[in-house]
């Protein structure tokens, strides 16, 4: 065989080797977050006890932590755990502050991008993330989008991961996103007491 033809036979063959293996090369985002929802996402079984640092401010019902590692693109990051009878824990990051609305609604449109979609392990389970996009509006004051694991089980039915951007008086956007337990649905009552 001639050189030309035995590079093109070996070219042939490792990108058959590559496109049929299980691996996949994954490249980082530039400026993106995927990665380090994934980190977040994979220690919510163990409460997020992995991603606390110092304590941050502690409240009567609930005391904040530092969060031990630097999120891509964040101001500040904190996980949150309640005191009640179950334990219940969130991680939020604030991803921006600005006085402009075009410059919050298109971080809050790229940080949907970025998660809609995306695959995150946790329990030994691989799940896709989706949720329904709501365009921000000046004059509501806050948007929100939920995202849902698919596909749905037991493990993933109170893990949530939502993306919100809300106007602060008297000139400010935040956007954030958070990672929490939900125990139950909006429109779901706790339990009643009689005596």
């Amino acid at each position: 065989m001639r050189k030309p033809v035995k590079s093109l036979v070996l070219l042939t063959i490792i990108s058959f080797l590559f496109l049929n293996s299980d691996a996949q090369l994954k490249l980082p985002m530039a400026n993106g977050i995927a990665g380090d929802v994934k980190k977040v996402v994979e220690d919510y079984p163990n409460r997020f006890i992995n991603l606390m640092g110092e304590v941050l401010n502690q409240h009567p019902q609930s005391t904040d932590y530092y969060c031990n590692f630097k999120v891509n693109g964040a101001e500040e990051t904190f996980v949150t755990r309640y005191s009640a009878k179950k334990e219940v824990c969130s991680w939020e990051a604030l991803m921006l502050t600005t006085e402009h609305f075009e410059k919050a609604k298109q971080k809050f449109k790229s940080l949907y991008n970025q998660l809609q979609n995306m695959l995150v392990k946790f329990g030994g389970v691989a799940y896709k993330l989706k949720g329904e996009y709501e365009s921000p509006d000046e004059s509501k004051k806050f948007t929100s989008v939920l995202f849902s694991f698919e596909p749905m089980n037991e493990a993933a039915v109170k893990l949530k991961i939502e993306i919100s951007m809300q106007f602060i008086e008297p000139m400010e956007w935040k956007v954030r996103l958070m990672v929490y337990d939900r125990d139950r649905e909006d429109n779901e009552r706790g339990q009643t007491i009689e005596e």
